[in-house]
């Protein structure tokens, strides 16, 4: 902007810091002085570029969608109804246990629980899940009508199948199962699918 002073921090890398801190902390139990830390910049330029914790949050999840979740989007152009979940699964794990990143999922940890004043939060966290919900009932019906999947299929609950055995992996992640294990469900999950769609 004309006149003002300029920035002394890459945005990009500072918004990364934020996503491990939200990741590892949750959106309460991050204080606006542990992401002013973690991001390297003061408070005022914290809210003059990102508009606050609440801001924040909301951008750190577009970009963890979008590049941590990546995955989701790959596994989605599978060709098969099968190849779909069979990919996501089996990148859901690795990405719940990387060396490099937090254990679990930001989406999980960043705010299942939340107190009354932060409910704008969960339910942010809560459309943000569904969102994902709807695109895998969405490919589902489309196998459906590609004849890839049974015409008695229902794509909803598949979809709501799929979620819950991803969200429930990301818990058990956070608590410290591992990949091996964490594996071993996937496993479980996609015959139980393919029994579903007969």
């Amino acid at each position: 902007m004309p006149g003002g002073r300029p920035r002394t921090f890459d945005e990009d890398e500072a918004l990364e810091r934020a996503v491990e801190v939200f990741w590892r902390q949750g959106y309460e139990g991050t204080s606006v002085t542990d992401l002013t830390s973690a991001m390297g910049v003061n408070k005022p330029s914290l809210y003059a570029v990102y508009g606050g914790k609440a801001d924040l949050f909301r951008r750190v999840v577009a970009h963890y969608a979008e590049h941590e979740m990546a995955y989701a989007q790959a596994a989605l152009a599978e060709p098969t109804a099968l190849g779909v979940v069979h990919r996501f699964l089996n990148d859901n794990v690795i990405a719940l246990t990387r060396d490099d990143k937090p254990l679990g999922c930001l989406s999980i940890q960043g705010g299942l629980s939340c107190s009354t004043e932060n409910q704008d939060v969960a339910q942010f966290l809560a459309a943000s899940r569904l969102a994902g919900e709807k695109a895998f009932a969405d490919r589902f019906r489309r196998a459906i009508q590609d004849r890839d999947l049974s015409a008695e299929a229902d794509p909803d609950a598949l979809a709501r199948f799929l979620m819950v055995i991803s969200e429930g992996q990301a818990v058990h992640a956070a608590a410290g199962v591992g990949r091996e294990a964490l594996q071993q469900t996937a496993t479980i999950a996609e015959a139980a699918f393919k029994a579903l769609c007969g």
